[in-house]
């Protein structure tokens, strides 16, 4: 084949640029395929709620600023004892005379015993009346309610029926505390005088009532203080035995239901409390959903339930079923909500999370029992009137926003991103009622391998990177090798030099042994099985038919002429090795591995072959003998 019908060598550059613009292709197919898909971002906004019920996400963000409250009168108790109206009681006993005779009442003692203790209760103050000694008894009354933090500083809102008493309903409470050892006392003290009469369970109960409402009506209160207390936990955070009461100083009040029933309280010394945000009374409407946190007093009074679990808010939900108002113009919120005794005073949210009213009172029927499902709530806008008129504002601190992303990490299972901002959390606010335990939740989950917090988008690219240089590496390998072991030997005469081609340097003037010079023909280009420039002294050349080289103006020594990717000149002592090398070594004899020894005669896979003179070359599968000729068959 004459020069001018061969395709011409591409250049070295060309080359490899041909080949990486392949690799490059291969690559970004198969990264594609082998790459794991980043998982979702966050959320945009950090404060989207995760997939989990409303009422799950409220109360775990919410419960940390419901507080239960407190508020206690100590006093000194003063009862008068009682004597009999002698004059009073002699008329009644005519009257307890006249109805045996006419068959009103039985004619037996017990009958009329029972008959006067009637009318004696029923008129106390007629037969009964003061004397001495007095009688006094240190006592203490209170009740329990809800509040919940509005500033981290201390503020904190509650019902105004949660923080002071009237007048009569606080004798009352000091009467049913500490008058019922003197009522049972005085009951004892009546009953002995009816001489030989036996008094059953009913005598009993009537003698009890007369001294009930004799010592109620005649008491006096001395020294009487009241305190007000919010219950917090100690340090280390946790509700449970180690929680105590701190005191709180009242800075407002308004009027108890159906007034605008609110409180301002302040706590001294407070930073970083837990907040919860306040909304607009346009955030519901009638069919709305309502949830109702705070501390019922059925759950808080019973001995059966551990102090920790009483101390836990309770939440509750139902529909906004109207809005209400007062006769003299106080706007409320109906709701079948449930709430009980303890809850006023406590938040009640939309599914948003934010404050939209306070309950404050349940119907009663007519026996005097509250109905679970019929609350009134005070309206939001009622509580920011009240706390304008003493210049505080809602506020929420770090400790807040950190606690509400931390949690929507918790439950999206982002343990790992949730476990530092749960930590600040607890830094700025050690005292934390349930931080500890979602620190501890998420370490657990973490050891147990279920975390699926996402990956930085950095790290996604640094593996991304580090991926592709692998598989650029791999496919540059696996090319290079099948090159060099890709199969196919030819044979044929002696190529020509090339027309004006240049002579052969001095130091290679020698006479190459028979056979060298053959080199694999494959696809057009000469390949040399083996590693590393090898040289002979020998000038001649031996290139294959269609693959011999392309001479430019004549080689320089240390820089040989850019030949193509392979003419590759035969094992046993060739020039060094062109195209893709394109350098000359130092002269001498290499060995498969490129290393430096002694002239050797190799076949055409790099290995030592047969001698020149032996005619017969071992090829892939088999002998072959070239014809007598020297041509190929």
């Amino acid at each position: 084949m004459d020069k001018s019908d061969r395709a011409p060598w591409p250049t070295v550059s060309g080359y490899f640029r041909k080949t990486f613009a392949k690799i490059a292709a291969s690559t970004a197919v198969v990264l594609a395929v082998a790459l794991p898909a980043a998982p979702a971002a966050a959320d945009e906004s950090p404060d989207q709620r995760p997939d989990i019920p409303v009422g799950t996400w409220l109360a775990a963000r919410t419960q940390p600023a419901v507080q239960l409250t407190s508020f206690s009168y100590t006093g000194t108790v003063a009862v008068p004892t009682s004597t009999i109206n002698e004059n009073a009681f002699q008329q009644l006993t005519q009257q307890a005379v006249i109805a045996v005779q006419n068959g009103k009442i039985p004619s037996d003692e017990r009958s009329i015993a029972k008959w006067l203790f009637q009318r004696i209760a029923a008129n106390v103050d007629t037969y009964l009346v003061e004397t001495t000694p007095e009688r006094t008894v240190e006592a203490e009354v209170g009740g329990m309610c809800t509040g919940w933090w509005v500033t981290p500083d201390g503020y904190m809102v509650t019902g105004a029926h949660c923080v002071q008493v009237g007048d009569t309903e606080l004798n009352q409470l000091f009467a049913q505390q500490a008058l019922k050892k003197f009522n049972e006392q005085d009951a004892k003290e009546i009953i002995k005088g009816l001489q030989g009469i036996e008094a059953d369970e009913e005598m009993v109960k009537l003698a009890q009532q007369i001294y009930i409402t004799f010592n109620s009506t005649h008491m006096r209160l001395r020294g009487l203080k009241q305190s007000l207390s919010v219950l917090q936990s100690l340090p280390g955070g946790g509700v449970d035995k180690t929680a105590k009461a701190v005191p709180a100083e009242l800075v407002s009040v308004g009027e108890s239901y159906p007034g605008k029933d609110f409180a301002l309280l302040k706590v001294n010394g407070q930073q970083n409390l837990p907040t919860v945000p306040l909304g607009e009374d346009a955030d519901v409407r009638t069919g709305d959903t309502l949830y109702i946190s705070g501390f019922p007093g059925l759950v808080t009074n019973t001995p059966f339930f551990s102090l920790e679990s009483k101390l836990e808010p309770a939440l509750t939900e139902g529909p906004y079923n109207a809005k209400r108002s007062t006769q003299t113009g106080v706007p409320y919120i109906q709701t079948q909500a449930p709430s009980y005794h303890g809850n006023s005073g406590g938040p009640v949210f939309s599914k948003d999370g934010k404050v939209i009213g306070m309950l404050i009172a349940g119907t009663v029927s007519e026996g005097g029992e509250a109905s679970e499902s019929e609350s009134f709530v005070l309206p939001v806008s009622i509580i920011k009137e009240k706390l304008g008129e003493k210049n505080i504002k809602a506020a929420q601190a770090t400790t807040t926003t950190r606690y509400n992303e931390a949690l929507n990490d918790y439950f999206r299972n982002y343990f790992e991103d949730a476990l530092p901002k749960f930590r600040e959390v607890q830094a700025l606010f050690p005292n934390h009622p349930y931080v500890a335990k979602y620190i501890s939740e998420s370490q657990t989950a973490i050891s147990a391998g279920k975390d699926e917090s996402p990956k930085p988008m950095m790290m996604w690219v640094l593996i991304g990177g580090g991926v592709l240089v692998v598989l650029v590496l791999a496919l540059v390998l696996v090319r290079l090798l099948t090159r060099r072991k890709r199969p196919g030997v030819s044979y044929g005469p002696p190529a020509q030099p090339a027309y004006n081609a240049v002579p052969s340097p001095p130091w290679q003037q020698h006479q190459l042994p028979a056979g060298a010079g053959q080199g694999q023909h494959v696809n057009g280009h000469d390949h040399q099985y083996g590693s590393g420039p090898q040289y002979n002294p020998g000038p001649q050349y031996d290139p294959q038919y269609g693959s011999g080289p392309q001479y430019g103006p004549g080689p320089q020594q240390g820089s040989g002429p850019q030949y193509g990717p392979g003419p590759q000149y035969g094992p046993g002592g060739q020039p060094g090795q062109y195209g893709q090398q394109g350098n000359y070594g130092q002269p001498g004899h290499y060995d498969q591995q490129g290393n430096y020894g002694q002239q050797g005669h190799y076949d055409q896979y790099g290995r030592p072959g047969q001698h020149p003179a032996d005619p017969t070359r071992d090829v892939r599968y088999g002998q072959f003998a070239p014809p007598p000729d020297g041509h190929q068959q």
